[in-house]
């Protein structure tokens, strides 16, 4: 542990999250898989998954089957070739960022890129490869599917994650999400004892069963003042640092321009003549 942070130390047993252990939200399958039907005319009965723990997609009976499923992305290419090789119909999940890599050479894959939130908590951009399309069809757009990705998306993201109620407070209360944020700005500020009262919640929280979460202080006007001008003093700290990221957000994203070669162009003018 010398050298290191005790979060550091912990963070190396942690499991790692791996693209092959991204195993896919109902709703996010179900949005793709209904989709698929409707664009290919297909009915769902015909769909089969051989990716699981335990499974051995080489063995597997696909017989009068099409395979729609999230396989493990790194071994995604010879995925592929197996499935081409033996004229295996398929539409599969794949990675957004490598989706022209040559295994995707044969088929046909189609970009949307949405950022989506497995069942491990991982979140991978995610497109689509396929041989259900015109086999002349190298890629494409799904401007429907992209949608209903990440509308389908949203909502499994929604569904796991549990709304606090939000409250607006008087300047004489402090409640400890306020002082949090304070430090993490790094604003120093402090509450003495003599002037704050711990309170659970207000009087008129009470009378409707409500509380202030995790409890808070009433304070005077003097520490409310202090609270009100470090507040000040975190927002625009805040909207500094946001002017100061978007500048070097646009620095990173300012493209290299490349050119094309002599022997490049020579090869789209042939691909012209066809």
């Amino acid at each position: 542990m010398k050298g290191e942070t005790y979060e550091q130390f912990v963070e190396k047993f942690k499991p790692k999250k791996t693209t092959d252990d991204c195993y896919t939200p109902p709703l996010i399958y179900d949005g793709v898989a209904d989709w698929v039907c409707t664009e290919y005319g297909i009915n769902r009965d015909a769909f089969c998954r051989p990716f699981y723990p335990g499974g051995d997609y080489e063995t597997f009976d696909y017989t009068g089957k099409i395979v729609v499923d999230n396989p493990p992305f790194s071994i995604l290419s010879k995925i592929l070739r197996f499935y081409i090789e033996r004229n295996i119909k398929f539409f599969l999940f794949a990675p957004a960022l490598t989706l022209f890599s040559g295994a995707t050479e044969h088929c046909t894959a189609i970009p949307v890129g949405v950022a989506v939130t497995y069942e491990n908590g991982a979140v991978v951009s995610t497109s689509f490869v396929t041989n259900l399309d015109d086999s002349d069809i190298r890629v494409r757009t799904a401007t429907r599917l992209y949608k209903i990705l990440k509308s389908c998306n949203d909502a499994s993201r929604k569904e796991k994650t549990k709304t606090m109620p939000k409250y607006e407070y008087p300047k004489s209360v402090a409640t400890a999400a306020e002082i949090n944020r304070l430090s993490k700005a790094g604003i120093d500020f402090e509450i003495r004892k003599s002037e704050s009262l711990r309170v659970r919640a207000l009087d008129a929280q009470l009378l409707q069963k409500k509380a202030i979460f995790g409890s808070g202080y009433l304070i005077s006007d003097y520490a409310a003042m202090r609270l009100e001008r470090a507040e000040r003093e975190r927002a625009e700290r805040e909207r500094a640092e946001r002017e100061r990221a978007e500048r070097e957000r646009a620095e990173r994203e300012r493209a290299e321009r490349w050119q094309l070669s002599e022997r490049e162009k020579a090869i789209i003018t042939e691909l012209n003549k066809k």
